[in-house]
């Protein structure tokens, strides 16, 4: 049993103001597993006196001193790394084989990067007569979410603390302990007292209070649509700058050639990892018409190797996060029969022999048209959708044809017909068969959000820009 009822504030774990002890679901087994409190605008007051004073000092400090830091936190993340993945697979449910590795080695990848960059970053360049001084933004607000926790965490915190920035963290209440680890391992590497502070609480408790401060210049929020919205219009009236990662229906076109069975199956298994719950998933496959017969066939086997169950076991994929979770995608795969779309597999319910715990079936449905809810909604959870397309010219209009652009996907062995498509959809991302950068700008266009993080833009994010004219 965790217990994590203070929060880490100037340098120091302390009680909350007002204690308020909420309960920590392991969703595999639908049994508490510890439990955090829940903040208030009163922590968060703390939390900003505390990186308000601190900014004066990190702000100035030398790249060596940041280096320094950041090393010494990658040191203290190796000796954490089994307790990091423990807490990730009790607390969302990932099987150990993912939370041991893309889920705790993201995080390192992140911190490498920054180091990386830090190392060669020019905080001063001169353009003609003008002096260009990029300077750390301030305090920084930051919401994570719950589906790639640790990931969500270290793409924002390392950045910002390499330009000099301070700042607030609210991660997930529904996967905290992750990263109260991560705030031990940041006290433990020795972060200035108020560079780094963690708040755990809901959106309305300490989210609101964040966004609409106005001692924080700017919140970084990865998370749903809608609460992008509600969180931009709080901000607004400080006039801060607001970074959002939001939702995501991306498609993954499947090119017309002789790798098409392969490619569907990649697709397919890809769809499931992380029990759908990602916000680039590939959820929408776009097959040509002709083929959607053995694009059936090819994504029915492959989805039979997807096997749910115990998250310490030999499963493939484990439950997703939550009761409501599990409920929302149990509406959709209903809509999708009732709409008429073809039942590939999976279904309604739960995997045989899963009684307990939020384990969803891996469900493939073909024969789907744009128009449908389940083309439509962001599901989050183990289901594909299957939509059929004329032409390439076709397919490129049905990947566009939604409010989201976060990401997209094209696989085929034609390298040269994927980079002309690649050109024409409107994401922020286009990965060819499965290409991954820690560097590659992430972000979104449309309701998927705004900014980019990752790599050198990761850097660019959270920085203000001052022209110094006649310097020279």
């Amino acid at each position: 049993m965790r217990d994590f009822q203070q929060f880490y504030i100037d340098g120091q774990w302390v009680d909350p103001v007002t204690p308020n002890a909420q309960a920590v679901e392991n969703p595999a087994t639908e049994e508490t597993i510890g439990h955090i409190s829940f903040g208030t605008a009163a922590d968060v007051e703390r939390a900003v006196v505390a990186a308000r004073r601190a900014f004066e000092s990190w702000s100035v400090s030398s790249r060596e001193t940041r280096l320094d830091l950041m090393r010494a936190i990658a040191s203290e993340y190796e000796k954490r790394r089994e307790d990091l993945a423990l807490a990730i697979s009790d607390e969302m449910g990932a099987p150990m084989s993912l939370a041991n590795g893309a889920h705790t080695a993201l995080m390192v990848g992140h911190l490498q990067t920054a180091i990386e960059i830090l190392e060669t970053f020019e905080f001063e360049r001169q353009d003609g007569p003008t002096l260009h001084i990029y300077e750390p933004i301030g305090v920084v607000g930051m919401i994570t979410p719950w589906n790639w926790p640790l990931n969500q965490i270290a793409c924002k915190v390392f950045p910002a603390l390499a330009t000099g920035n301070t700042m607030i963290l609210k991660p997930s209440e529904i996967a905290p302990f992750n990263a109260c680890i991560f705030a031990e391992i940041m006290h433990a590497a020795g972060v200035p007292a108020g560079v780094f502070n963690l708040i755990n609480g809901d959106g309305m408790g300490v989210g609101t209070a964040m966004s609409g401060h106005d001692e924080i210049d700017m919140i970084s929020f990865t998370g749903s649509t809608r609460a992008g919205i509600a969180i931009a219009a709080n901000a607004a009236p400080t006039v801060k700058r607001v970074a959002q990662e939001l939702g995501g229906k991306s498609p993954n076109i499947i090119l017309d050639d002789s790798a098409f069975a392969q490619s569907v199956a990649r697709g397919t298994t890809a769809m499931m990892g992380n029990s759908g719950q990602t916000c680039t998933a590939p959820s929408r496959m776009l097959v040509p018409h002709a083929r959607m017969e053995e694009a059936k066939a090819a994504a029915k086997e492959a989805v039979e190797k997807v096997i749910p169950g115990d998250p310490k076991g030999n499963a493939t994929i484990g439950p997703v996060v939550s009761r409501a979770q599990f409920e929302k995608i149990q509406g959709l795969i209903e809509a999708g029969i009732n709409e008429g779309a073809t039942l590939v597999a999976g279904g309604p319910g739960k995997p045989e022999g899963l009684e307990s715990g939020h384990f969803v079936r891996p469900t493939v449905f073909a024969d789907v048209t744009n128009d449908m809810e389940i083309a439509r909604e962001e599901i989050f959870g183990p289901v594909l959708v299957m939509l059929g397309y004329d032409d390439y010219d076709d397919a490129v209009r049905i990947s566009n044809d939604t409010e989201y652009g976060l990401a997209s996907h094209i696989m085929g062995e034609d390298l040269g017909t994927a980079r002309a498509l690649a050109k024409r959809i409107r994401a922020g991302r286009v990965a060819i068969n499965g290409g991954y950068d820690m560097n590659a700008a992430f972000g979104g266009y449309k309701k998927s959000g705004n900014g980019r993080e990752w790599g050198r833009f990761g850097f660019d994010e959270f920085l203000e820009i001052k022209a110094v004219m006649g310097y020279e």
